[in-house]
Parts: structure tokens; C-alpha cells; sequence
């Protein structure tokens, strides 16, 4: 079957399959057109990954237990100390926070930044994880550029349909025309749109980005 198909049977984007493929977590066969031919097997692999992923164990533990390297018991076994270190640096923002709430008269002006970072980072340094604030930076600046690239495009189309439309109403033309006109930009439009919802889902929690990680 097609990358189409196994994209809707597992509901793992193309670019996933393709990253999971350039990190060998599938290998996929070959059609005599050179296509990849995907068969049910490679369904099922997707969907182990896609559970594995779901529960947040990483990459290379995939990989490894994917080439008998360990067990899938020690895999998940290992997860749940991760989940729990998880908790512990969860605990530690919330207690930083409620610490912060705790004292009179809080105001930005009197907050004391540089002494709670320095406190933030001792706790980093014994193991607790607190927010990546670059990696959310990335994923905003990210957004804003395609946001603002889809903007521009369509800013610069937009008149032009509503161009052709003025001069229609000065002179008709021939419905067929008017509409092999003005459909182009409409439909480059719509497709400008539709690119950009599916680029603002990978960007804000794709899993090819979220993969990347590991």
C-alpha cells in the first residue's frame, strides 16, 4: 500500500513516517516503480511507535528494543522513573510558584528574579527540570513566521481577486472565464490556509518535532 494509505490507518503524518524511517525504526519494501510498498506489518510497527511515542519513551529506546536490545518490560520500566522524576520537577515549579504567591505585597517590580533563578538552577543541578523557555521561544518564532509568510501572500491575492470582480461588474465576461480567473487565486488562497493550519499543529505538538528530541 502507499504512504496515503498507512498515513490514514495509523494516523501518523508523511513526514513521521518518513522520520521513523530515517531512523530506522521502519524499513519499508520497494515496488517495481522504486515506490515504497508498505504492508501490513509496517502498519502494525507504526502503530507499536505511535503507542511507544505516546507514552513518551524516547527514540533511542525505541530503536533499541526494536533490535532486541532489552525487553519491552525494562523499557516501560524505565519510563516510569522517568514519569517520575517528571513529578518531582513538576513539584519543584509548583512550589517555587506557590512560594512566590506566598509572599506579601508581590508585585513584578519587587520580584526578586535573580535570587529565585539561582534557586531554579541549584535544583537543576540536583535533577529537577524546569520549563526549556528556548524551545518554546523556537516553536513561537516559528509560528509567527508562517503566520506572517501566509499573511503576506495572501494580502498580495487578495486584491487581485477583488480586482477581477470589480471589472467584471464594469464589463461581464463569459461565466466560464470569470471563474477560470478568479478561481485561481481562490483556490491558492484555500490551499495557502490549509498549509498553514497543518504547519501550526506540527509546530505547536508535531511529532516529528517532538521525536527530534530524542
Amino acid at each position: 500500500m502507499k504512504i496515503q494509505q498507512v498515513e490514514e490507518l495509523v494516523g501518523i503524518s508523511k513526514k513521521n513516517i518518513r522520520f521513523y524511517e530515517a531512523e530506522g525504526l521502519l524499513s519499508p519494501g520497494r515496488a517495481e516503480n522504486g515506490y515504497r510498498s508498505y504492508g501490513q506489518g509496517d502498519v502494525l510497527r507504526l502503530k507499536q511507535i505511535k503507542l511507544l511515542r505516546k507514552l513518551a519513551v524516547p527514540i533511542e529506546d525505541i530503536r533499541g528494543l526494536l533490535q532486541g536490545e532489552g525487553s519491552l518490560e525494562t523499557c516501560l520500566t524505565k519510563q516510569l522513573r522517568e514519569y517520575d522524576r517528571q513529578r518531582e520537577s513538576l513539584s519543584a515549579m509548583e512550589g517555587m510558584t506557590r512560594e512566590l504567591l506566598s509572599r506579601p505585597g508581590l508585585t513584578l517590580e519587587g520580584l526578586d528574579a535573580e535570587g529565585c533563578l539561582d534557586k531554579i538552577e541549584r535544583l537543576e543541578k540536583e535533577g529537577q527540570n524546569f520549563m526549556d523557555v528556548s524551545k518554546k521561544d523556537v516553536h513561537r518564532k516559528k509560528t509567527s513566521g508562517a503566520v506572517l509568510g501566509a499573511a503576506i501572500v495572501i494580502a498580495l491575492l487578495l486584491p487581485v481577486v477583488f480586482g477581477i470582480l470589480w471589472a467584471n461588474g464594469q464589463s461581464p465576461l463569459p461565466i466560464g472565464i470569470l471563474l477560470l480567473i478568479a478561481g485561481v487565486p481562490v483556490i491558492v488562497i484555500i490551499c495557502i490556509v490549509a498549509v498553514l493550519i497543518q504547519r501550526i499543529k506540527e509546530i505547536k505538538g508535531g511529532e516529528e518535532d517532538e521525536a527530534a528530541q530524542y
